[in-house]
Parts: C-alpha cells; structure tokens; sequence
C-alpha cells in the first residue's frame, strides 16, 4: 500500500467536502434558471461532445483505475484515478458552461421549437421513456455521488485504506455508472440541440 499523501483531519476534511458538494449541486440546480444569451463565432454543443467524451474517457479509467488494483499495482491505480477527478472537474466547468450557453434541449423535439408535440412524442415512441429513465437515474446519482467520490478519495489520500475499500465498494459502481451515462445521453439528446 501506499502513504499517506495529506495528513489526517477528519473534521476539516469533513466541512470542505461537505461545503464543496453542496455549492456544486446549489450552481448545477441554479442552471436551470439561468441562461446566458451570447452569440459565440463557434457552436456552443462542443461542451456537450467533450462532456461526453470526457465521460467516456473516466469510464475507462475507472476500469483501468479497478484492474490495478486489483493486481496490486498501486501507484498506477492512485494516477488513473487522480487523472479521473482533474477530467471531472474539466467536466464540471464544461458543463457549466454547455448549461448557459445552450440552454434546455427537450429529446423528441424534431422542429427546435422548445415543445414535443404528440407527433414528436409519436416519432421517438418509447425510446423517450428509455431516455428518461436514463437521463433521471444520471441525474440523481451524478448528484448524489460527489461527495461519495471525494470522501473515498480523502480516505486513500491519508491511507486509511480499510475504510477507503469500504467506501469504495459503493463509488466505484455509481461513479462508473455516471460515466457510462452521461455519452449514453449525449447521444440519445444531440439530434434535439438548436
């Protein structure tokens, strides 16, 4: 195993986890209300494509991160999984700025027009509901696994390695999960982008 990269502080790392999480979720549930109106000289969906490919990009490096680990080789492992968060926060900036600049796109809305009309809804037939169920379930776990994610990493970082396999147990899928989803959407949403 490795040592210990910061010294423990329970406490400290308990509230900077705590605040951080909760300023995310408070500006991503913010961006639903707010849209910028910009006219930019390139199109604003290439933040979606590299929110995509930056997903699919940690999903493999979960996957690696996992085999490594697995083999013992724990160097490799702390370095994919380090690279995995600077993607994430990548992501997280990227999105930020997908949300106010592109504002809402609605899966079925073939005219561009902001509604689905029943002929829309007609169109996709039931890939809107699978749609939905993935979207949701993307959603809710993107929002929920954050601190999931930093808390674990925390725990390897001081090299309390029982308890950062504990947590892990339950990062790992929902992390990945996340990543495998998120390019999922990307794909099933990009034909309705204005």
């Amino acid at each position: 195993m490795l040592q210990a990269s910061l010294q423990k502080n329970d406490r400290k790392a308990g509230w900077l986890i705590g605040i951080f999480s909760f300023v995310v979720f408070a500006v991503v549930v913010t961006l639903d209300r707010v849209s910028l109106n910009v006219k930019l000289p390139f199109d604003v969906h290439i933040f979606a494509l590299f929110n995509a490919v930056v997903n699919a990009t940690v999903a493999v490096l979960l996957v690696a991160a996992l085999l490594a680990v697995k083999k013992g080789r724990y160097i490799l492992h702390k370095r994919l999984m380090m690279t995995a968060l600077v993607l994430s926060i990548a992501f997280l900036v990227s999105y930020i700025a997908h949300k106010l600049l592109a504002g809402e796109a609605r899966f079925g809305d073939a005219n561009h027009d902001g509604l689905v009309s029943d002929a829309e809804k007609l169109a996709v037939g039931g890939l809107r509901m699978i749609y939905v169920v993935i979207l949701i379930t993307h959603i809710v776990l993107a929002a929920i696994i954050l601190p999931f994610i930093l808390f674990t990493s925390y725990r390897a970082l001081i090299a309390e390695w029982p308890a950062h396999k504990k947590i892990a147990r339950y990062t790992w899928p929902l992390w990945f999960y996340v990543a495998v989803t998120g390019p999922i959407v990307y794909i099933m949403i990009s034909p309705y982008y204005r």
